[in-house]
């Protein structure tokens, strides 16, 4: 197939082009570039003959349709999005501007270049999404694809937003969709503002550790690999229409999940005292969600998809990966941002 991948210089959206070229997908990857794109995510595939990128801004229509016109695709996966809750709390109009003008963008700028093509029902249009349009959990309980919308923050609300247009758009003009919404990613070449490379970094610079409150919020925890196998899939064997919840099956607490990464650094990259030793509990976020959890049944059982990591096998991969690659997090260290305390809603 030939695809366009929005935001595929970002973390989720580089592993998916890896991923789709490694496949034999020709790819187009459409991105503004903004502080959380490094196309050095991509370096690794950019000489292929199947790999282009186009940098342009989803919220340009001229440009988007564009780039449609010249590249005539199969099908659009739309990963370009606004994605940290932190700075949603700081600056929400980014994400009202990039989640819910930018997708109404790309899907007008979709739905005139698929009807000029004659409406074929083998286009596909892939909206990716997040478990956190739902909300947060209780102790028990699963997020299934009929669980009620209830974002609590200016990020997810603005998902949930652009959720609620491309199911319009499948219902209003018969645009062929499909939607995911996925549980936390985790894995290489995450940009070192989200918890997981924050811990790893932290804890290598001696600096002290932060665990939002008491670190007794729970997450799923996906590796995008296995993010990157269940999005392709839903791509090419989705039903029309439906959505399918990701998860990796993995729910931990973060105080937890925090520990884990500490003691895989205590055998991997010793130091002088154990890396628990650093962790500090900061003022908790505005907002800040309980509990998610992935019922993954949905896409068990009609597309046969299970994760293949295991969470310890995953944070090993991941911290090795990070301890492996200083250069590419060094360089992201300057921007805007990265390694301060943002979400405080001050």
């Amino acid at each position: 197939m030939k695809l366009i991948v929005t935001g595929g210089a970002g973390f989720i959206g580089s592993a998916v082009v890896r991923r789709a070229i490694a496949d034999g997908h020709e790819i187009v990857n459409l991105d503004v570039l903004t502080y959380a794109a490094c196309l050095e995510n991509v370096a690794g595939v950019a000489d292929s003959s199947n790999y282009a990128f186009e940098q342009v801004d989803i919220r340009d229509g001229a440009a988007l349709s564009r780039v449609l016109d010249q590249h005539r695709p199969d099908a659009i996966m739309h990963l370009a999005a606004e994605s940290h809750v932190d700075r949603s709390i700081d600056g929400p109009a980014a994400f009202i501007e990039t989640n819910v003008n930018g997708t109404y963008e790309l899907l007008e700028a979709t739905r005139k270049y698929w009807v000029a093509a004659g409406k074929p029902d083998e286009f596909r249009f892939h909206h990716i999404s997040t478990d956190e349009v739902f909300g947060s959990l209780g102790p028990t309980g699963l997020f299934t694809e009929t669980s009620p919308y209830a974002p609590n923050s200016p990020y997810s609300a603005s998902k949930a937003a652009s959720d609620h247009l491309v199911r319009a758009w499948h219902e209003t003009y018969g645009l062929p969709v499909v939607l995911t919404n996925c549980s936390n990613n985790y894995g290489p070449f995450q940009f070192p503002e989200k918890l997981v490379p924050v811990v790893i970094l932290k804890a290598l610079a001696g600096d002290p550790i932060p665990i939002y409150g008491a670190g007794e919020n729970v997450r799923d925890w996906l590796h995008v690999e296995d993010h990157a196998e269940a999005l392709l899939l839903v791509l090419q064997q989705g039903e029309t229409g439906r959505s399918y919840n990701i998860g990796g099956e993995n729910e931990v607490m973060n105080r937890d999940l925090v520990r884990m990464i500490c003691k895989v650094l205590d055998r991997l990259r010793p130091g002088a005292t154990p890396y628990e030793d650093q962790i500090t509990h900061v003022t908790d976020r505005p907002g800040h969600d309980q509990r998610y959890a992935i019922d993954p049944t949905r896409i068990a059982t009609e597309l046969g998809w299970h994760p293949s990591y295991t969470l310890e096998q995953g944070l090993e991969q991941t911290v090795r990966w990070y301890l492996e690659n200083e250069d590419w997090w060094r360089g992201l260290q300057s921007r805007g941002g990265v390694g301060q305390r943002l979400g405080t809603g001050k």
